[in-house]
């Protein structure tokens, strides 16, 4: 049997839940598992032209439209005139464009009737390009000028003909269009942009217009717009939360926006608008920091932490707690432990925050941020438009992996809510976990192991309540490669934990390691050593591969660049996925 192939009957055992020894014993699916037996993949933060920033830096022709069809596996002409195409299409895709100025800058290119006659268009006549894009900056963090300038009837008809792009290419079963932008937040130049995503279609979501920053840069502000969306249509909608490493400290702090401690309202608030949160993309990780996580020697990986999202501030090591996940899911320990409410219980995924109207995450096909930071384009010793950071320090990331029952609006949006997701840095790494407290010998080897799983435990996301004669929780994790990508070289838990006296600990284990080459497939049943039954606790996978080349080595290879001495030449892709919690009773 050639290799392909042993992968191949590898991926389709897993998402059947067979085990993967060739000798397994066969066996009957019942009618009543209810369970979510495949994975989907796709992308939940992407930018077309419509988007201001997009625009002004050279992606004036790639629509939303255009977007849902690359992703859906049709070839399309890059900004640059490259052709491009996905090796596999996406299972999902939201385009989120930017609240602030939505389509506005290309319907002014076009000269529209209504705009040009509007405070705004005669404001901006005569402006190039590049004031264009400054004028855009500026008003994320002084809107006043030009909050009342954009015509109502315009902002209307650009996201009415953008939902019904969303819809037009809505493929149940097969590919799933979610209607989303992005709010645009920058507090004194800080990061707290959220994407917002909604289950309905435009028939519903299409009256209203989205929430943009003009209107307020504080995220419950942003949270009590989506209230009274939910309130009025009976629809769903989540806020999803990106790049803390770009905050400043600001994401995940110890009070709120307007300083005010936090408490359980706010706690309970922001959970239940922020399920989740983004930890990896083009623009750096955010899982940890090697200064937060010193024992992790894999903590440094894909570093953008030198400036705040409008480099108007440095970043200083006091900040970081507030700016990486990792020590985020600990000071939401601490306030579970204070206040009884964790407004930092959140599962994790990754997207690409592409504005480039494609979305591509491989290290061999990896399109930029903007366009002119696409292949034959970028040139690896320039600056990034609009930030300190060079071309060469973009990162080929990531994906959402949602394990759901059906690839459609409803099953992912709650398999999202529910927090049965996982992030990955690039790949399509197939990975399974589960906590429990007693799945029995030899579990992930047994005919049908994930029906056990869920009878027996929870899937990540959840929480795990402690049963009565129990020493110490179990955890199930499996994880298959993906069929191009990178071997597996191994499989971790990640454990964070508060003591009695509130002070915050991790550590991280290897559960099995495949050194050298590394190998297809890794799994592990694991009992925590260390439990105590007194203490607040969370538990999340981590899975890495062997290294590869990164994009800036294909670059060279293919394109004849030269990176700088400093750009890395290899990348180890990874998974995170969402925790599972422990509270003590």
């Amino acid at each position: 049997m050639q290799t392909s192939n042993i992968y191949l009957y590898a991926l389709i055992a897993v998402l059947l839940s067979l085990p993967t020894h060739l000798g397994a014993q066969q066996y009957s699916r019942t009618v009543e598992e209810n369970f979510p037996r495949q994975v989907y993949f796709g992308d939940l933060h992407l930018h077309s032209r419509a988007s201001a920033d997009a625009y002004t830096m050279g992606n004036v022709t790639l629509t939303p439209a255009d977007a849902y069809r690359f992703a859906s596996g049709e070839e399309l002409s890059s900004s640059s005139g490259l052709p491009a195409k996905l090796r596999r299409p996406l299972d999902f895709l939201a385009v989120t464009d930017h609240a602030e100025f939505l389509g506005i800058l290309s319907a002014f290119a076009e000269r529209n009737p209504i705009l040009m006659e509007s405070p705004l268009g005669k404001r901006w006549s005569g402006l190039s390009t590049v004031e264009l894009f400054d004028d855009f900056v500026a008003s994320l963090t002084n809107p006043d000028p030009i909050r009342d300038d954009i015509p109502d009837a315009l902002e209307k008809t650009i996201w009415e003909e953008m939902t019904l792009a969303a819809d037009t290419y809505y493929q149940p079963g097969k590919f799933t269009t979610f209607l989303a932008y992005e709010w645009t937040s920058a507090s004194e130049g800080n990061n707290l942009h959220r994407c917002v995503i909604y289950r309905e279609g435009s028939d519903t979501v299409a009256a209203y217009l989205p929430y943009s920053s003009f209107l307020s840069n504080d995220p419950e502000d942003l949270w009590s717009a989506l209230q009274a969306y939910e309130e009025s249509s009976g629809g769903r909608v989540m806020s999803i939360p990106h790049n803390g490493n770009l905050s400043n400290g600001i994401m995940w702090d110890t009070s709120t926006l307007s300083g005010k401690p936090i408490d359980t309202d706010y706690a309970n608030t922001r959970m239940r608008w922020e399920p989740i949160a983004e930890v990896t993309q083009v623009k750096g990780d955010s899982e940890t920091h090697p200064l937060l996580s010193p024992n992790d020697e894999f903590a440094d990986f894909e570093r953008w932490d030198r400036y705040n999202i409008s480099n108007t501030a440095k970043t200083t090591p006091e900040m970081l707690p507030g700016s990486y996940a990792r020590s985020a899911l600990q000071r939401g320990l601490k306030f579970q432990q204070s206040l009884g409410a964790n407004p930092y219980k959140f599962g994790m995924i990754g997207s690409t925050d592409s504005h480039t109207s494609l979305s591509t995450s491989n290290e061999d096909n990896f399109f930029g941020k903007f366009a002119n930071s696409e292949p034959g384009v970028r040139n690896s010793e320039t600056m990034m438009a609009g930030m300190k950071n060079a071309d060469w320090e973009l990162g080929a990331s990531g994906l959402s992996a949602v394990w759901a029952r059906e690839n459609n609006r409803e099953e992912i949006f709650a398999a999202l809510e529910r927090k049965e997701v996982y992030a990955t840095t690039g790949s399509r790494i197939l990975l399974r976990f589960f906590g429990g407290w007693d799945f029995g010998d030899d579990a992930l080897n047994q005919p049908d192991y994930a029906s056990n799983a869920y009878d027996k435990g929870v899937p990540m996301g959840s929480d795990l309540l402690l049963q009565d004669n129990t020493a110490s929780p179990e955890f199930l994790l499996y994880a298959l490669k993906d069929p191009d990508g990178a071997n597996i070289e191994r499989i971790q838990i990640v454990k964070g934990w508060t003591d009695a006296n509130y002070l915050e600990h991790e550590k991280v284990f290897d559960l099995a390691v495949a050194r050298d080459e590394g190998t297809g497939q890794l799994s592990a049943q694991w009992r925590d050593p260390h439990f105590d039954s007194q203490q607040h606790a969370f538990y999340y996978a981590r899975v890495l591969e062997v290294p590869r080349p990164r994009w800036t080595a294909y670059d060279e290879e293919t394109l004849g660049t030269t990176a700088p001495k400093a750009a890395p030449k290899t990348i180890r892709d990874r998974a995170y996925s969402s925790p599972i919690w422990y509270t003590p009773i």
